[in-house]
C-alpha cells in the first residue's frame, strides 16, 4: 500500500508534537511494510528518508494553464484569497507583526498561482497564502504520483487533502491533532475552524489523538460518529541513552515544564505552584523549556513573585537538548488547559522522570502511573510536586512502572490501526 501524506513539518525542522507524531507514524508505517510519499511545504534536505519518501512543495511548479489542471481548478479555486493570520500567537503580538510590517512597507500580495513558489514553511503572517498554494500542489501531485489514500494531519493540510482528493478520486483520511479550540482556549478564529470542519466533512475518515477529541470534533463540528475514530499517539522508543550518563552540577530536585509557551499548555498554573512549593521548600529548582506568545509574560510573572533566582527559561530545546534536560529532571509537569494528546510525558517517562499530568489531557486516558490533577488546582499541582521531589519512594515507583508501561506504546501499534482504517476505506 502506498500513502500519499500531507504534512506540515517534518523532523529535525519541528516546533512541536505535530511533527513528532507525523515521524513516529511514518515509521511505524513503513515497519509494517506501508510506503508513504511525505509532503511538507518546504524540505532541508536532512529529513530521515528511511522513514518516508519526501516531497517539498517549494520544488514543484504549478501552471494553470496547463491542460490537465483545468478540469480541476473549479473545484478549488476557493483559496484564490490568502489571508494574514498566525495561529499561535496571541492577538496582541500579531497586532505589533502587522504594525511592523505596515510601517516598513511590506505588503502581502499573494502569489499562489505564481509558477514557482517558494514555501517558509513556517508559521509566518502568510500562512493561509501558503496553505493555498500547498493546496493546489497537492492537486498537482495527486495526478502524478501512484498511491492508494491520502492522509492529512491538522488544518494546515487538510485543503490540500481536499484538493488531492478532488483530483483523484481516492479516499481521503484526516488527522486531528489539535482543535482550534484547543489552541485558543475557546477565542476561535472562525477562517481556521471552517477549514477545519470542511477537512473533517469531506474526509472519507477521521482519526483523532484522543477521546477527549473526537467528543470535541462530533459535538463543536458537528461530524458524524460513525467516521471518527480514536487512535492514540505513541512514543519512539530508539531515543539517545547516552544523555542519561549527564549529571547535574547542583543539588537541587529540578522540575520542568517543556512545550510551547502558550495559554494551551498552562504555563501560568506551573509558576504559581511552583511559587508555593519554594515557600515550603526552597531547594527546589524549576525550569520552562519552550518559547511562545507568552514567554515574555511569563518572565515578568517570575520576577514579580521574586523566585527568578530558582527559576530557568532555556527557550526552545529539540534533539539532544531535550534529551538532556530529561536526564537533569527530577519531575516533570504538563499543566495543559486543553491538550488534545501530549507526547512530551511519554518522552519523559522512557527517560525515567515521574510526570504530573493534567486531567484535561489526552494522554491521561492511557496513563497508568502518572500524577493527575486538574490544570486549575494549583494546590494540588505543588503538592503532587513536593511529593515526588521528597517521597523517594514514591518517585521511584512511578520511575520504575512509568517507563514499563511507555515501552508498550510503540508506533508500530498505533501504525496498525492506521493501516485498519485505510483497508476499510479501500473496501468500500
Amino acid at each position: 500500500m502506498r500513502v500519499l501524506m500531507f504534512g506540515w513539518e517534518f523532523p529535525p525542522h519541528i516546533t512541536g508534537g505535530l511533527g513528532t507524531a507525523c515521524y513516529g507514524i511514518t515509521k511505524g508505517l513503513v515497519k509494517q511494510g506501508t510506503e508513504v510519499i511525505f509532503v511538507v511545504p518546504k524540505a532541508y534536505g536532512d529529513e530521515d528518508t528511511k522513514a518516508a519518501q519526501i516531497k517539498s512543495a517549494s520544488e514543484v511548479p504549478f501552471d494553470l494553464k496547463d491542460e490537465e489542471y483545468k478540469e480541476y481548478w473549479s473545484k478549488i479555486k476557493y483559496l484564490e484569497v490568502g489571508s494574514n493570520i498566525i495561529p499561535y500567537v496571541s492577538p496582541e503580538e500579531f497586532s505589533r507583526n502587522m504594525e511592523k510590517n505596515v510601517k516598513t512597507g511590506v505588503e502581502f500580495k499573494s502569489n499562489v498561482f505564481s509558477k514557482y513558489y517558494k514555501f517558509s514553511g513556517k508559521y509566518t503572517s502568510n500562512l493561509m497564502e501558503e496553505v493555498a498554494r500547498y493546496a493546489l500542489i497537492a492537486s498537482a501531485l495527486s495526478l502524478k504520483e501512484d498511491y492508494d489514500v491520502i492522509h492529512a494531519h491538522d488544518w494546515l493540510t487538510y485543503p490540500a487533502g481536499i484538493a488531492a482528493k478532488q483530483s483523484s478520486g481516492k479516499k481521503l483520511v484526516v488527522h486531528m491533532h489539535a482543535t482550534e479550540f484547543d489552541r485558543t482556549g475557546g477565542n476561535v478564529n472562525q477562517q481556521v475552524y471552517e477549514i477545519e470542519r470542511q477537512g473533517m466533512e469531506v474526509a472519507d475518515s477521521v482519526i483523532t489523538v484522543s477521546d477527549l477529541t473526537r467528543n470535541l470534533v462530533i459535538e463543536k463540528y458537528g461530524i458524524d460518529p460513525a467516521k471518527v475514530i480514536t487512535i492514540h499517539n505513541a512514543v519512539d522508543q530508539n531515543y539517545r541513552k547516552k544523555a542519561q550518563h549527564i549529571k547535574k552540577n547542583y543539588d537541587e530536585k529540578l522540575v520542568t515544564f517543556l512545550g510551547r509557551i502558550t495559554f494551551q499548555k498552562g504555563p501560568e498554573y506551573f509558576i504559581e505552584a511552583a511559587n508555593k512549593v519554594l515557600k515550603k521548600d526552597p531547594k527546589v529548582r524549576f525550569a520552562m523549556a519552550g518559547s511562545g506568545d507568552m514567554l515574555v509574560k511569563m518572565i515578568k510573572h517570575v520576577a514579580r513573585l521574586k523566585i527568578a533566582d530558582k527559576f530557568h527559561f532555556t527557550g526552545f530545546l529539540e534533539g539532544n537538548d531535550v534529551d538532556h534536560i530529561f536526564a537533569m529532571s527530577d519531575v516533570f509537569v504538563m499543566p495543559s488547559v486543553s491538550e488534545p494528546f501530549g507526547i512530551v510525558p511519554l518522552e519523559a517517562m522512557r527517560s525515567n522522570v515521574p510526570v504530573i499530568i493534567s486531567k484535561q489531557s489526552g494522554v491521561a486516558e492511557i496513563l497508568h502511573h502518572a500524577l493527575k490533577i486538574d490544570f486549575w488546582d494549583i494546590d494540588a499541582m505543588a503538592d503532587s510536586i513536593y511529593g515526588l521531589c521528597h517521597y523517594e519512594g514514591l518517585s521511584k515507583m512511578f520511575r520504575k512502572y512509568g517507563k514499563q508501561e511507555v515501552e508498550n506504546l510503540k508506533w508500530e501499534d498505533a501504525a496498525k490501526k492506521i493501516i485498519n482504517v485505510y483497508q476499510n476505506l479501500l473496501i468500500r
